[in-house]
């Protein structure tokens, strides 16, 4: 056995003999189930889910249970919020921006395009206010949210044909829901909405002509790379995308407060743990996708300048008319700014030189 598993190994039995010493005998037994918004094939995002049950239960001694649906085993996987608000079940694990129909306030529990990185999204929620912000707006939902997992910046997606200039984006048909779309569309695309399993089909018989999904790990396993091979960084509009547990209110405020703080902590493992996963995996992947004849390109920046043009507007329009939507992205947006001016001074120098030798 590896030392870090050992370590690890001996974390989770101190703390469920601890639990089980001072508490397991007082408190009940309990099952919960979790609908997630991902297919089980997608293993690192719908296994953030998992990684999150398993440790609650250990934590807990095997008091406290939760059982893990993919999607569509309950409920589609874009109606997991609906599922948890009505009661349905009793948590979801899913993504804000999924539900931007409700309130477009909802993106910011996930990404914005040109947001923050899973870093800057980290410090926001943690220690800067954002989990209280969204927790607010989730009140009107029945619901909480804990984050549990970040993908990192996802790329940019995959075309059939090279994008050289804004130019060749008119028209053109992409696979690109929520605000990303939006923005998409302002530039002269097409965005549609597809399940993903809809999605290779779609790209393959030319009903479309781009999408975008997650990163190298991810696409790969969809099959991207067979029918485009033009594969576009970064994905502006997803730079540090949070899942988050979504947790039924009344369901929540029945936890003995045990239950509650072994939750909060299982799920800030599972949160550090899946983008700990996609930084592993995502290079070996792309270095395979590269092998098999996939081209990388940068997005051109008149793409950039404008998309990020777009995108300040479409923020200013929604605050105007959206009460929610500017409380939060106020305090966002000061955040941001001001994390960017630190990050850059000492992590970017760092890390530019970093990239550039071997």
């Amino acid at each position: 056995m590896k030392r870090r598993d050992l370590i690890k190994g001996a974390g989770a039995g101190l703390l469920a003999g601890a639990f089980s010493t001072a508490r397991a005998a007082d408190l009940p037994a309990v099952t919960w189930r979790i609908a997630s918004s991902f297919p089980k094939s997608l293993d690192t995002i719908y296994g953030g889910a998992e990684v999150f049950a398993r440790r609650l239960e250990q934590i807990t001694d095997g008091k406290f249970k939760i059982r893990v649906f993919a999607a569509g085993e309950i409920v589609p996987g874009l109606q997991v919020l609906d599922a948890v608000q009505n009661g349905t079940v009793e948590c979801g694990h899913s993504a804000g921006y999924y539900y931007v129909g409700k309130n477009m306030a909802l993106a910011f529990d996930t990404a914005i395009p040109f947001g923050m990185s899973a870093r800057q999204q980290n410090s926001w929620m943690t220690a800067g206010g954002g989990a209280k912000l969204v927790n607010e707006l989730l009140k009107d939902y029945n619901a909480k949210m804990f984050a549990c997992g970040n993908t990192g910046t996802q790329m940019g997606g995959w075309f059939r044909k090279e994008i050289k200039s804004l130019a060749d984006l008119k028209g053109l048909k992409m696979r690109i829901p929520g605000i990303g779309g939006q923005v998409m569309a302002r530039l002269g695309a097409v965005p549609q909405t597809l399940a993903g399993g809809d999605i290779y089909p779609a790209l393959e018989k030319g009903a479309i002509d781009a999408t975008e999904w997650v990163g190298p790990y991810d696409d790969e396993k969809l099959g991207f790379q067979k029918v485009a091979k033009h594969y576009y960084y970064p994905g502006w509009w997803e730079g540090g995308v949070q899942l988050s547990l979504y947790v039924n209110l009344k369901k929540w405020a029945e936890l003995p407060p045990a239950y509650q703080a072994a939750f909060e902590c299982a799920a800030a493992e599972a949160n550090a743990h899946m983008l700990a996963e996609y930084d592993t995996k995502n290079p070996q992947a792309l270095m395979r996708l590269i092998k098999d004849g996939v081209k990388l390109h940068p997005y051109p920046k008149d793409i950039l300048a404008a998309a990020h043009k777009a995108a300040t507007e479409l923020y200013d329009e929604e605050s105007a008319k959206n009460p929610a939507f500017r409380k939060i992205y106020t305090e966002w947006k000061a955040f941001r700014n001001n994390s960017n001016q630190w990050l850059k001074v000492a992590e970017k120098s760092f890390a530019d030189y970093m990239y550039s030798v071997k």
